[in-house]
């Protein structure tokens, strides 16, 4: 299967990592990427994601969002590791070490998910002020999905949430013909809804479900695909309930190392409004009726307090 490649590209490979490339599998890697499994003539493995060189700013901040986990990972947190990142023959390539994701990892499956909870407090605890005191947003801007995502700076998390989350994602809603009922409204009331909670800018993964997480073999917790930022370190557990997938080891494990404060089943729903919004805006479907009635709900509860 070395074929499914052209020579450039395999070639490339070879050098990049010092042997000569065996076989290529294909493995799962997202709706946007193609994946591969580079197996090596010595042994060893690498991950390859291929697509078109347009794509090569998606793949740019992948690489920043890996580094900048990685910073602030502790040890028993496996990331991968950006190998090389290129365009050859038309194609952007990113080079990742490979995870071992198979189904040896799932041998102690609750205490792997608890430590990976455990794991993603600490990481969120340990980058608090680590941007050097520029609040919340990312050195760059990036991509949640295949769609934009701004980072401009913002010392104030209800407006960083209003303008550089929620807003963008309802008037790109607006321009397909799309306006959701009441999102003004909702949007006047962020400060009240997120106001007395203590949030503070933490490094969070930023598109954390669970085909972005997993246990590698030994039952060590990995995280990678992410859309990284400062935030209040509730969105990365509010996405993880919102498709489910993470066993509840993994939310107990997170509240045993650093617990979340009042409230937060209340803004989870509201942190959330941002992942269906952009859901809709790229697939469409069910998605829109969703995210209406995710601010149908929010503004008829009303602001915790």
């Amino acid at each position: 299967m070395v074929a499914a490649l052209p020579a450039p590209v395999l070639a490339w490979l070879g050098t990049s990592l010092g042997a000569e490339v065996r076989h290529l599998r294909p493995v799962s890697g997202g709706c946007i990427h193609q994946s591969w499994q580079v197996q090596l003539a010595g042994g060893g493995a690498a991950f390859l994601k291929t697509n078109v060189a347009a794509a090569l700013p998606m793949l740019e901040a992948e690489v920043d969002g890996l580094r900048a986990l990685a910073a602030w990972a502790p040890p028993e947190l496996q990331i991968p590791s950006p190998l090389a990142l290129v365009e050859v023959d038309g194609r952007a390539l990113l080079l990742l070490s490979w995870l071992d994701l198979g189904p040896a990892a799932r041998a102690d499956g609750e205490g792997g998910w608890r430590s990976l909870g455990q794991s993603l407090a600490q990481l969120h605890r340990a980058s608090r002020s680590g941007n050097g005191g520029r609040g919340y947003g990312f050195a760059q801007d990036n991509y949640i999905g295949s769609a934009p995502q701004p980072n401009r700076w913002c010392s104030d998390w209800p407006r960083f949430f209003a303008e550089a989350r929620l807003q963008p994602q309802l008037e790109r809603a607006a321009r397909v013909g799309r306006p959701l009922r009441q999102a003004d409204r909702l949007l006047a009331q962020l400060p009240a809804w997120l106001a007395g909670n203590g949030a503070e800018p933490v490094l969070v993964h930023g598109d954390l479900w669970s085909g972005n997480a997993g246990l590698v073999a030994g039952g060590q917790g990995a995280l990678f695909d992410p859309a990284c930022h400062w935030a209040d370190r509730e969105v990365d557990l509010a996405m993880a309930r919102l498709f489910g997938g993470f066993p509840a080891s993994f939310f107990s494990g997170y509240e045993q190392e650093w617990p979340l404060p009042a409230g937060d089943r209340q803004r989870r729903d509201l942190y959330n409004l941002y992942h269906l919004l952009n859901h809709a805006n790229l697939f469409g479907g069910s998605y829109w009726q969703a995210s209406q009635a995710c601010i149908d709900g929010l503004l008829a509860a009303g602001p915790p307090g």
